[in-house]
């Protein structure tokens, strides 16, 4: 183990150098033991890496497309070459179960290969204005240096998801990862170093002091985009310093899905379709389906089935083989979530099962259930982020959409029901992505992101290189 810690990056990767002393810890979620200690940015060494982003910016949006796509596909190459060490580091500094961060390790790769391919495809166009005869012609460029701020849930896929469109399109980029799971992103530093990319271009820094690191970073007034995955109340404070300086801006932020059982389900399918949207990752996802909402003539079997699935879901440390639910990232996060149950109890739920967090050092909490949660009960407010199934029923599929509904976030859903059945109630679902018969929405090739307070732009897909593109438009005698 400490042969496999010892080898990988440490400090910041600024203008193609690693920097600064390690004296930030870094823990073990499933143990409470420290890992490794890394570099801790102030605000002069989080500077320094847009002074390099932006030294490199014009070189960079010079670089052939064909040259951009290649390094992404070299890196791409190298992830999945490298995906033992990547899925080994997730799970020692996120909790994820190893096969869960196998899995993160081939979506975030994707990126990098699917964004490889897109650089080539970045058009223009070239036609007569039909009143004046002018003829229009349009561009597209790169925006300029991106400040991207990863969350700790999906450290490998979270980065590329940002740091793939953002080098397609010409971008420079500076990358702060969760101060949490800061590993993972070093790491895919070594990996953009060793497939060519050169000096400056991605720079990635780790702060103990994140509000004071990217505050000054967003008031400098190269930075021309940011990019932020995390909470909706952190996203909301950085829009409003993004606004002094108009920065476009890309925030894929907190979720409150509806997992929608309806009567016409196969049971079995909605079962398994349950486990994967709120069991992946331990929970700890914005898709992660919140409030369960099942039909009254199914929800007991439901919830029979669903329970016989969780009597053999192994609770452990990620590493072991076998573990189907990891650490979750922290005491603290243990202990918000029991807080939520007990509120949820408090207000007239029932618990079925779970609840209680583990004994001993680490962050664990068993697969837990409730039914009959009040539609005011903070669990069905709040975003859960962890193993939690709070459920409600209903018989009327008005009612459902509007309570489905009814909240500030619009991220992910789900529906599960004869195809026809369920299309027509996703298609009146405030959502961004619907899951229709399935747990798993995320792919580097769909377009990722929500509406209200759930986020502004689209990651992935076609879409996705569009965030890191302007449009300049050039008017020409007819």
């Amino acid at each position: 183990m400490q042969d496999f810690l010892e080898l990988l990056p440490k400090q910041h990767f600024i203008g193609g150098e690693w920097v600064g002393e390690p004296t930030l810890a870094v823990t073990d979620p499933a143990t409470g033991e420290v890992l490794a200690h890394v570099a801790d940015a102030d605000v002069a060494t989080a500077m320094s890496a847009l002074d390099a982003a932006t030294a490199a910016a014009e070189e960079w949006a010079n670089t052939k497309p064909r040259e951009r796509g290649e390094i992404l596909r070299r890196a791409f190459e190298l992830i999945v070459e490298r995906k033992d060490t990547f899925a080994r580091l997730m799970t020692l500094e996120m909790g994820k179960p190893l096969a869960e961060a196998y899995g993160e390790v081939a979506y975030g790769a994707e990126f990098f290969r699917w964004f490889s391919e897109e650089a080539v495809r970045i058009h223009g166009r070239y036609g007569q204005a039909p009143l004046s005869g002018q003829r229009i012609v349009t561009d597209r460029k790169p925006v300029g240096p991106v400040f991207a701020i990863t969350p700790w849930n999906f450290p490998l896929a979270m980065g590329t998801r940002k740091i793939g469109p953002a080098l397609a399109a010409g971008c420079t980029v500076v990358v702060k990862p969760a101060s949490a799971t800061p590993l993972t992103t070093l790491l895919l530093m070594r990996v953009l170093a060793d497939a060519g990319l050169p000096k400056g271009v991605v720079n990635a820094f780790v702060s103990s002091d994140s509000k004071g690191t990217s505050a000054a970073i967003i008031a400098d007034r190269r930075l021309r985009k940011l990019t932020f995955t995390g909470s909706t109340a952190v996203g909301k404070g950085l829009l409003k310093l993004a606004s002094e300086n108009v920065l476009r801006c890309s925030m894929e932020l907190g979720g409150n899905a509806p997992f929608i059982v309806l009567d016409s389900a196969d049971i079995d399918k909605a079962v398994q379709g349950a486990l994967v949207a709120k069991m992946r990752n331990n929970g700890e996802a914005c898709t992660a389906a919140n409030r369960f909402f099942l039909h009254e003539s199914i929800a007991d079997e439901f919830l029979a089935r669903l329970g016989a699935a969780f009597d053999e879901w192994p609770v452990g440390p990620g590493i072991e083989e076998g573990t189907k639910l990891g650490a979750l990232i922290s005491k603290g996060a243990v202990d918000d979530i029991v807080g939520l149950i007990d509120d949820a109890v408090a207000t007239g739920a029932t618990l079925v099962r779970g609840g209680r967090a583990a004994d001993g050092p680490g962050a664990f909490l068993p697969p837990t259930v409730l039914t009959g949660v009040p539609a005011d009960a903070r669990i069905a407010v709040e975003e859960i982020f962890g193993p939690v199934v709070a459920a409600q029923t209903f018989t009327d599929i008005d009612d459902v959409v509007r309570r489905a509904n009814a909240t500030d976030f619009g991220l992910m859903s789900y529906v599960f029901g004869e195809e026809g059945e369920a299309l027509r109630v996703a298609g009146r679902l405030e959502y961004g992505m619907v899951g229709v018969n399935t747990g798993l929405a995320s792919d580097a090739a769909a377009p990722f992101g929500g509406i209200k307070h759930s986020g502004l732009g689209r990651e992935g897909s076609f879409e996705g290189i569009d965030e890191y593109l302007e449009t300049q438009y050039y008017a020409l005698p007819g």
